[in-house]
């Protein structure tokens, strides 16, 4: 299997190990290169970002803005826009990907399996049949069919009004 993008996740960004990493959120989020960023829509309070190490093509999630590790401390317009952007989300996805059913989920804390426990993220991933196949339930790896980037340019024209 051929994964490029994960030999940064693997090797780290050259920091002590001792240093405490910056939230890639709140990195991400602050920032204006959209494309490398793999930002597909900003709103007010959250924003929508392809996840790099997806479970699948399409698989993107609703952050908010607010560094929080929390679902209760969000406002409830914080609450309101990421679940309208989830909404939206969903829209562009089946209009784009034709999946035939979607996982949406918030992993909060490590012990619920969140990998950025740090700051509330809202996964949205859209499934097919047969997308579980052999690799994951044998190999515990996954087949992506598309590259991140071919990815990105697909929604992205479902979220331009």
């Amino acid at each position: 299997m051929w994964s490029p993008w994960r030999m940064a996740y693997i090797t780290g960004d050259g920091r002590s190990p001792d240093a405490d990493p910056p939230c890639v959120f709140c990195t991400h989020g602050a920032g204006t290169d959209d494309r490398a960023s793999y930002i597909l829509h900003r709103g007010e309070h959250c924003f929508v970002i392809l996840n790099l190490y997806p479970y699948n093509n399409g698989h993107l999630m609703v952050v908010p803005y607010r560094h929080t590790d929390t679902l209760r401390a969000l406002s409830s317009q914080e609450v309101g826009e990421m679940m309208g952007l989830v909404q939206e989300s969903q829209r562009v996805i089946e209009e784009r990907m034709r999946p035939q059913g979607f996982n949406f989920g918030v992993n909060q804390g490590s012990a619920a399996g969140a990998g950025i426990a740090q700051h509330l993220h809202l996964h949205l991933l859209p499934r097919w049949n047969g997308d579980t196949n052999f690799m994951p339930t044998l190999g515990g790896t996954r087949v992506m069919p598309q590259h991140l980037d071919d990815t990105y340019d697909l929604l992205l024209e479902g979220f331009r009004p």
